[in-house]
C-alpha cells in the first residue's frame, strides 16, 4: 500500500523507501494465521506515512511564515512610500499656497503701481496746468512790460 513515498530534496522530488525493519524470519503460526505481522508492517508505513504529512506540513508552514514576512515587509514598504508621498503631496500644497500669496502680492503691487501711474498722470496734467497758467501770466506781464514800453520810449 506504502511502497514508495516522495520525498522533496533540493528542489526534486526523489522517491524513498520506508525504513522499517525486516520482520524476524521465523513468526509463529499464529500470528501468520491472524495476519499480525502484516498489519504491524502497514501501521509502521502508516507512521512513516504521518512522519512525512508532518514534514510536508512543516515546509508549508515555514513557505507561509515567510510568505507573511515578505508580504509584512512588503506593506512597511508601501506604507513607508505612501509617507513619503503624502509629504510630497504637502509640500506641493505649501508651494501652490505660496504662489496664490505671492500671485496676490504682485496683484496689489499691480494695482498700486497703477495708481501710482494716475498720480503720476493727474499730476502731469497739474503742472501742465500750471505750466499753462505761468505761460499765460508770463505772456501777460511781457505784453504789459511791452506796452509800459512803448509808453515810455
Amino acid at each position: 500500500m506504502f511502497d514508495k513515498f516522495k520525498k522533496e530534496e533540493g528542489g526534486e522530488m526523489v522517491d524513498e523507501k520506508p525504513n522499517v525493519e525486516s520482520e524476524p524470519t521465523k513468526i509463529s503460526e499464529s500470528s501468520s494465521e491472524i495476519g499480525i505481522s502484516e498489519l504491524m508492517d502497514k501501521r509502521a508505513k502508516l507512521e512513516e506515512a504521518i512522519d512525512y504529512v508532518g514534514l510536508m506540513i512543516k515546509n508549508l508552514k515555514d513557505k507561509r511564515t515567510n510568505l507573511e514576512k515578505d508580504i509584512e515587509e512588503e506593506s512597511v514598504d508601501i506604507k513607508n512610500l505612501k509617507e513619503k508621498l503624502q509629504k510630497v503631496s504637502e509640500y506641493i500644497e505649501e508651494e501652490n499656497q505660496g504662489i496664490r500669496a505671492l500671485a496676490k502680492k504682485r496683484q496689489q503691487v499691480e494695482n498700486e503701481a497703477d495708481e501710482v501711474g494716475s498720480l503720476i498722470n493727474s499730476l502731469r496734467d497739474r503742472l501742465s496746468g500750471i505750466d499753462r497758467i505761468i505761460d499765460t501770466e508770463g505772456s501777460k506781464i511781457k505784453r504789459i512790460r511791452e506796452s509800459k514800453e512803448s509808453l515810455e520810449s
